[in-house]
């Protein structure tokens, strides 16, 4: 079953010291301690992109690094686990297929991580001695948003008879300043806006009415939140724990507790 579910950030800032994003990250960690998972699901938009399809990594292993931070990680993949995923979202009707790399064993496959997925994972027993397994698995955009929502159902499902967490990777709006590579557009505040709204009130199921501004606020998050929600249902409450803009693009950490 799922124990508790996440909203993080990917981005460079989440390492610096002091700042909103860090000390909720933090906070955050501590929860996701508290809530003993077997396994973490990460919902991450930077891993392979597979049209029309979702994507589950099979390999044995993922692992990665940032090099500025002087950060590497490798965590073993819950392979039973994202083999029942795999066919739970096909179970549902959806297009999904296992991704892998390396070795054609994938047993002994190796998966680059993408840093949607590293950056959450570190601060979320990532720097345990033992992190615990995970799951990662990619949306897919050009796919509805209904379809996402279906994504998270399936997903829980699978994770029946594990302690599981699940984690939305997310930046929000990329289009706050024109320093950014994709320039200015008011619809990130709108969009930024919007998500803080829904999760501090606990409403994330109202997430899908901002498809009307996604593209014009160039956000890479909708589609794991609604595939949260998905996987959350309605008996989770929710806690804002940070937003802030430090960059071109906003950045949010959230915390879902069950009921």
């Amino acid at each position: 079953m799922v124990v508790f579910g996440a909203i993080a950030p990917h981005g460079d800032p989440a390492f610096v010291d002091g700042s909103p994003t860090r000390l909720a990250f933090e906070e955050l960690a501590r929860r996701f301690s508290d809530s003993r998972p077997d396994v973490t699901v990460v919902l991450t938009p930077h891993n392979v992109h597979v049209q029309g399809s979702f994507a589950v990594v099979t390999a044995a292993t993922i692992a990665g690094s940032l090099v500025e931070q002087g950060i590497d990680l490798a965590c073993a993949v819950d392979r039973e686990l994202a083999d029942e995923i795999l066919r739970s979202l096909q179970m549902h009707g959806l297009p999904a297929v296992g991704i892998s790399f390396g070795s054609n064993d994938l047993a002994l496959a190796e998966m680059p991580m993408d840093w949607g997925t590293l950056i959450p994972l570190w601060f979320l027993g990532g720097r345990a001695d033992e992190p615990c397994p995970v799951v990662v698995v990619s949306p897919a955009r050009d796919l509805s948003l209904d379809d996402h929502v279906l994504a998270g159902r399936a997903i829980a499902a699978a994770c029946e008879g594990r302690r599981a967490a699940v984690v939305a990777s997310a930046d929000h709006g990329h289009a706050h300043g024109p320093e950014g590579p994709f320039g200015f557009d008011p619809a990130s505040a709108k969009y930024d806006a919007g998500v803080v709204e829904l999760v501090f009130a606990n409403r994330l199921q109202d997430a899908l009415a901002l498809e009307t501004i996604v593209e014009a606020a160039s956000a890479d998050s909708l589609w794991q939140l609604v595939m949260l929600h998905g996987a959350l249902g309605d008996d989770f409450r929710a806690e804002l724990l940070s937003y802030e803009r430090p960059t071109y693009f906003g950045m949010l950490v959230a915390a879902f507790e069950p009921v």
